[in-house]
């Protein structure tokens, strides 16, 4: 795999969706644990602010991904070769093609009670054959996780998605990475909720058009303090040079 490149001094991954795909089944098949983090404008600006969460991010993580056209217009900026977005809702969904073509099974983490369910039974209509191997929301407590973490082993599961929204998720999967058996382990924020029909995503044109943000404010005008990182990390790049 070809190295990373760096925004804001966070290594990314310059890959195309395909490549990403290839990769971490390469790596599932290798019996190697693959630690994936898609990386938008927003996880990209939490690392500036959160030392600990940058240190996963950047030496942690064995894929950190493009997701967003802020990160691909930023590695595209700086002088970088960004072939395309590789956002986290989409990768989710090509695994899950992945693992439906080739038997994998999954393990879904998180969400509000009933979500991941929700999300299994969307799964498997979307995909045929798919074998999501168990649920569990996210609301628990440090007492709970042991029974959590013995619960996504025993499933057999070959991916574990987390949805408990960054910086939490990845701060969960690497506090508990060495005693999850599952080959690929990636947070995938509001995913479960998509699929659940609990989040609507941006039409197609928007997402071509770079103007998810923009849906996602209209959708939740409460969101209005966190896209404040977007002009922030704008400026951010721009003043940074590489």
């Amino acid at each position: 795999m070809q190295e990373p490149i760096k925004i804001l001094g966070v290594p990314v991954h310059p890959l195309t969706m395909r490549q990403s795909v290839d990769f971490l089944e390469q790596r599932m098949l290798a019996r190697e644990q693959t630690f994936v983090v898609t990386a938008n404008a927003e996880i990209i600006m939490m690392c500036q602010e959160d030392a600990g969460y940058n240190k996963i991010v950047s030496q942690e993580a064995e894929l950190v991904l493009p997701d967003g056209a802020g990160a691909v217009w930023a590695g595209r900026y700086l002088g970088y070769q960004v072939p395309e977005r590789v956002a986290g809702f989409d990768l989710f969904n090509h695994l899950l093609a992945l693992a439906a073509k080739k038997g994998y099974k999954a393990f879904f983490f998180g969400g509000s009670p009933g979500v991941a369910e929700a999300a299994k039974a969307k799964s498997e209509s979307l995909y045929p054959g798919v074998q999501v191997a168990g649920c569990h929301n996210g609301y628990f407590t440090e007492a709970d996780e042991p029974a959590i973490i013995e619960a996504i082993n025993a499933s057999g599961a070959d991916m574990l998605f987390v949805a408990l929204g960054a910086p939490k998720q990845e701060k969960w999967l690497l506090q508990h990475r060495a005693q999850l058996r599952p080959r690929i382990l990636m947070g995938i924020g509001g995913s479960f909720d998509v699929f659940a029909g609990k989040m609507e995503r941006a039409p197609k044109w928007m997402q071509d058009a770079s103007l998810e943000w923009a849906f996602r404010l209209y959708k939740q005008p409460s969101r209005f303090i966190r896209m404040l990182a977007l002009p922030k990390f704008v400026l951010k790049v721009i003043f940074s040079g590489k």
